[in-house]
């Protein structure tokens, strides 16, 4: 399993972008997205800052159901 990296928010949404995530809004520094899968509906939240810490990208990676390699492959 590969190290967290750390990255800045706008590589970190344009990698779930590419997994079919949708911006839903923004409220502050606050940015929502979400995907929508046959029986449930996916949501997480990204901070807008510079880098994001490896801790937070962490536990917004567990929320989006994502391993670590996965992202990666993502960037």
């Amino acid at each position: 399993m590969s190290k967290v990296p750390s990255l800045s928010y706008t590589e970190i949404i344009t990698a779930f972008k590419r997994d079919g995530w949708l911006f839903v809004r923004q409220k502050g520094s606050h940015i929502r997205l979400e995907k929508i899968l046959d029986n449930e509906t996916l949501k997480i939240t990204v901070p807008a800052h510079r880098p994001v810490k490896r801790s937070t990208l962490s536990h917004i990676l567990k929320q989006a159901h994502l391993s670590v390699d996965d992202f990666l492959k993502l960037l």
